[in-house]
């Protein structure tokens, strides 16, 4: 990177840097933890020959966050698949039950909005279906940061909700369901085929909650890909170039990992789990009412505050479904 011709083919070269920071990313966390580990190890050696109560718990508690520290490190190194550095576009689909579903369904973007900001990461909206009364049919979101992708592929699937409806007037107990999925954000030079032969382009009004227009023109972009059946649509922008740019994108990316999921052969194919959304293929449970309970299914993990989980601490989850299945989750 020091020579004098390094940027002479710029393409190479940024690809050059962003290699050099993501090693970055991984060798200075390690050699400051090693720093830490060995002034921690002296103090303790002096501890020994010479007890102070106050030095004894600054050790403690600088230990304890050393400790945390390389959790965090390890969790890291359990992203090992070829697109978990990226970030991602994840979407909430309602299943069947109307407004009920619906409004599960906006709670939960509500909840991984909440989770990014946890992370720091940013959230930009890039499509939302209204409900009629209540709550979204569907969103499409974009998420990013550094491997927002690879936490974000623990949340592939169907959610289940079980509390007492506020939309029912006898305060009946309701199950509802919703699908999340979640794709890698694809870079400009990653090459994904797409014929414009096989693709369908529809303009429509982008709209608010209540049927409140945006704006008064055709703005919003449908792109439905024929031979998947993969239908993406952006409003995010008054420009209906600039919404069309981002929708192409949302397919490339989705067209992606479909590929993806072909190849590897270890994960169902998205498509054929969208129609799903129901009983017998629910990956979690959140559980308000008789008791509260938040239950992953593939991992058996339980926690019991389900207020908090709402409110965006999917961490436990994500880290035990890496800790189950990150070294065989390669997409």
């Amino acid at each position: 990177m020091t020579a004098p011709t390094f940027w002479d083919q710029p393409d190479q070269a940024r690809e050059v840097m962003e290699e050099s920071n993501r090693l970055k990313g991984w060798v200075e966390p390690w050699n400051s933890l090693d720093t830490k580990a060995g002034e921690l190890a002296e103090l303790a050696e002096l501890l020994l020959d010479d007890p102070d109560p106050e030095l004894e718990k600054e050790w403690k508690q600088e230990s304890s966050k050393l400790r945390k520290r390389l959790e965090e490190l390890e969790l890291r190194t359990m992203l090992q698949g070829e697109n978990d550095h990226r970030n991602a576009l994840l979407t909430i689909h309602a299943g069947a039950g109307g407004t009920e579903s619906q409004d599960w369904a906006e709670m939960l973007m509500r909840m991984y909005r909440k989770w990014a900001d946890r992370q720091g990461y940013s959230v930009d909206l890039l499509d939302i279906q209204h409900g009629e009364e209540a709550g979204i049919k569907g969103v499409t979101l974009q998420i990013e940061g550094d491997s927002a992708y690879g936490f974000l592929k623990a949340e592939k699937g169907v959610h289940r909700l079980v509390r007492i409806s506020p939309f029912d007037s006898q305060s009946r107990r309701h199950t509802s369901f919703a699908s999340v999925f979640v794709y890698p954000e694809v870079d400009d030079d990653i090459e994904v085929d797409i014929d414009d032969g096989d693709l369908r382009v529809d303009t429509f009004r982008a709209s608010g909650a209540g049927g409140q227009h945006v704006n008064k023109t055709d703005s919003a972009i449908r792109i439905t890909h024929e031979p998947t059946g993969i239908v993406v649509s952006c409003q995010k922008e008054r420009s209906q170039h600039k919404n069309k740019a981002t929708a192409m994108k949302m397919l490339r990316a989705a067209l992606y990992d479909r590929a993806l999921e072909e190849r590897e052969k270890e994960r169902e194919a998205v498509e054929a789990t969208k129609t799903e959304i129901g009983w017998g293929n629910q990956i979690r449970s959140y559980v308000f009412q008789p008791y509260t309970m938040v239950n992953d299914h593939r991992t058996e993990l339980k926690l019991g505050d389900v207020d908090s989980v709402m409110e965006g601490e999917l961490d436990p989850f994500i880290e035990a479904y890496l800790k189950k299945f990150g070294a065989q989750s390669t997409v």
